[in-house]
């Protein structure tokens, strides 16, 4: 029996010894090998710096690289895929990731899913978040849109350890704060942080072991939360919002989604916001003269504009999609003219724009209903 048992004894150990040979050792320096997962635009700019460190130089940072993305309704998918593609990089979708084995650490950038610990213990050093805030202000799935409605002064970009069940809880590795450029929109701020996000990710690549071993407890002292937008943020509220919120409102949303009102009971989205610090004399008159609330629109002829009254100051917007997409000037001959107030068979207080409301009905059958609600 000694024969066959030793045998047997020398055939585990010598599959073992064949798995071990080809598990990937944990790599003590660059290049890494690195598993990305993300979405849109933002996270696309991490990606392709990543690619870029892959030059086989002396300082070659990035060794293997593979994309996990999000499955997508868009005919071209979503940014990062299309980048993935245009680099032939290996790309799996969601909830796939491939064998994570073979890598040494993960990178996340804007990507909106919780990733397990089982998958992140799979990486030897973890995985690392690109987070568009200085943390642990915004946590949170829109931090920069919070970071231009709140009128923000400054904020950063941060690297993070992940850790499972909780967005944005992790660690801190590096983080750096800067001013928020004036009249800056979420759009506009989102480029300079992509920008900012992906510098700290390389500084960080460059030396992951020590990063990680400098690493930090975010500080519990200001943490807020930046949830989703939603297309009820885009209502404005004539009664409540003074003209900086209005304007704010608009930076942070605009190129997602027009600001929404009410004109005459229907639905319309207002474009091109502008600040109005003062009205002209003639102009001034006739707002006092017709007492002027909150929502009360006129035209300013000289600046081709639509100027609205606010809880606090005033509002000027450009055009305003009725229909059809109108300018400032068609808008006023079409439903402003002294002609229109005067045949229309609206009720007096009417013509003028009202605070819109969307309001989520219960679920039927055929899904989630919106309503709209005057207020």
């Amino acid at each position: 029996m000694r024969g066959p048992l030793l045998g047997a004894w020398r055939g585990r150990c010598g599959r073992a010894f064949s798995f071990a040979a080809q598990a990937p050792q944990r790599r003590e320096r660059p290049p890494w090998r690195v598993l990305f997962f993300g979405t849109d635009g933002f996270a696309a700019e991490a990606l392709q710096a990543l690619q870029a460190a892959r030059e086989p130089t002396p300082g070659q940072l990035v060794d293997r690289l593979e994309v996990v993305t999000l499955p997508s309704q868009l005919p071209k998918g979503l940014p990062v895929k299309r980048s993935a593609e245009e680099l032939q990089l290996p790309i799996h979708l969601w909830p796939d990731v491939g064998p994570c084995e073979h890598f040494d650490v993960g990178v996340v950038a804007s990507f909106g899913r919780l990733l397990g610990e089982d998958l992140i213990l799979k990486f030897p050093y973890g995985v690392l978040n690109v987070h568009p805030s200085y943390l642990p202000r915004w946590r949170g799935p829109a931090p920069i849109i919070h970071t231009v409605l709140h009128g923000d002064t400054s904020t950063g970009a941060t690297i993070i350890q992940i850790r499972p069940k909780r967005f944005d809880v992790g660690p801190i590795v590096k983080q750096e704060s800067i001013a928020v450029p004036a009249q800056c929109s979420a759009k506009e701020l989102e480029l300079i942080l992509s920008k900012l996000g992906t510098k700290l990710l390389i500084s960080v690549l460059q030396n992951l072991p020590e990063s990680l071993r400098n690493k930090r407890e975010q500080p519990k002292e200001g943490a807020t939360f930046a949830p989703k937008a939603t297309v009820a943020m885009s209502c404005i509220q004539w009664e409540e919002q003074t003209a900086e919120q209005i304007v704010r409102l608009h930076r942070a949303l605009g190129t997602m989604m027009p600001l929404q009102t009410l004109w005459m009971g229907t639905a319309v989205k207002l474009l091109a916001f502008v600040e109005v610090e003062t009205l002209p004399d003639a102009l001034d008159r006739t707002a006092t003269e017709k007492g002027a609330v909150p929502g009360s629109v006129f035209y300013h002829k000289q600046l081709e504009t639509l100027v609205i009254r606010c809880k606090e100051g005033w509002v000027g917007a450009k055009g305003v999609i009725l229909k059809k997409k109108l300018t400032a000037a068609d808008f006023y001959n079409g439903y402003l003219h002294p002609w229109f107030q005067q045949n229309s068979q609206m009720p007096s207080g009417t013509c003028r724009f009202q605070t819109l409301k969307l309001v989520t009905a219960k679920k039927s059958p055929k899904g989630t209903v919106l309503q709209v609600h005057n207020a």
